[in-house]
């Protein structure tokens, strides 16, 4: 595409949140941006509305309430909700009562594709400067609620839309109860991601193959840049140039940069190695981050919606309908 016709519809993007389509038939044409344009503003009131609940951490009333209401928010956009339960063993022993949350988009549907997020808080704000907060629970509004408020938001636009594949949403549960940083139990990776674990091993429908996944992981925070991590490129390369092209063709290749950040232990991992299905992770990486390389908020109690920015989850959210038009 051309710099100037590329500036013009990025202007565009940002500013509408009405239909973006293809107008040419042209098929040597250069890539260009396809299907509506994701509304930030809508995705931000997602994540507003899980944080209203408060903390969403396992086995508690907050929790509890806030999967009424991302199943509630899917149904309405015309979705197949189904709620996977299954009690989880943490590492410290504590049954916890989990629930994916999953769903579809035209279910009828052979040929699919799977967006993925985790919904549920961490506990403990392990990683905040100040130790007197280290077993306060975090909000959680970008290491958890922004992935479900760009899925949400990518459910609302194809609920008023046609797409010629299916889309699964899953929202997993139970994976930020990982061993705590003050914690002296042995961690060895087993004990995060563990509603992940459960259904990659137990799948919502046998035989389930879509053509790939798609983890969004604190797709929300200020400053974000999404390097390419290290698994994804190992187990799903191709997936990686696919999603890293479509954040060049809508504007946002400034977020999404063509370095290796790190290596990551999180629910794409269970998914590639159990469910055999290749997957992503988009997740961001601050290698200048004194505080951590997941960005200063992260397992803080700063982690709230003062720390959201709404450019973010444009460009992760319009990456995601670029990715699922050009099937």
């Amino acid at each position: 595409m051309k710099k100037g016709v590329f500036l013009v519809l990025s202007i565009l993007l940002m500013l509408s949140c009405g239909n973006l389509r293809k107008q040419t038939a042209d098929e040597t044409a250069v890539a260009q941006p396809v299907g509506p344009a994701f509304c930030a503003d809508s995705a931000y009131q997602y994540c507003q509305a899980q944080c209203n609940f408060g903390p969403r951490v396992m086995n508690s009333v907050a929790h509890d309430q806030c999967e009424q209401w991302i199943i509630a928010k899917f149904k309405s956009f015309g979705m197949e909700v189904m709620a996977q339960k299954a009690d989880l063993k943490g590492y410290d022993g504590t049954i916890l009562h989990s629930t994916n949350i999953i769903a579809s988009y035209k279910p009828e549907l052979s040929e699919r594709v799977l967006l993925c997020a985790h919904w549920d808080s961490r506990p403990w704000a392990d990683n905040d400067p100040d130790e007197a907060n280290h077993k306060k629970p975090v909000m959680a509004a970008n290491d958890g609620a922004s992935g479900v408020a760009v899925m949400l938001e990518v459910a609302r636009l194809l609920s008023a839309d046609t797409l010629g594949i299916g889309v699964d949403f899953i929202c997993f549960d139970a994976e930020d109860w990982g061993v705590p940083q003050w914690s002296d139990a042995t961690d060895d990776g087993n004990s995060w991601a563990l509603g992940a674990q459960y259904w990659s091993a137990n799948l919502h429908r046998k035989g389930y193959k879509p053509r790939f996944g798609i983890l969004l992981d604190m797709v929300g925070g200020q400053g974000a840049l999404f390097y390419k991590e290290g698994m994804s490129l190992q187990y799903a390369s191709n997936v990686v140039d696919k999603v890293w092209r479509a954040a060049q063709v809508v504007g946002f290749g400034s977020l999404f940069p063509t370095q290796t950040g790190g290596y990551i232990t999180d629910d794409h991992i269970p998914v590639n190695t159990k469910a055999k299905i290749p997957t992503i992770d988009i997740i961001p990486y601050y290698p200048n981050c004194e505080q951590s390389s997941f960005g200063p908020t992260w397992h803080t109690v700063n982690d709230d919606m003062a720390h959201i920015d709404k450019n973010t989850l444009q460009a992760v959210g319009q990456t995601m309908i670029q990715v699922l038009y050009s099937e």
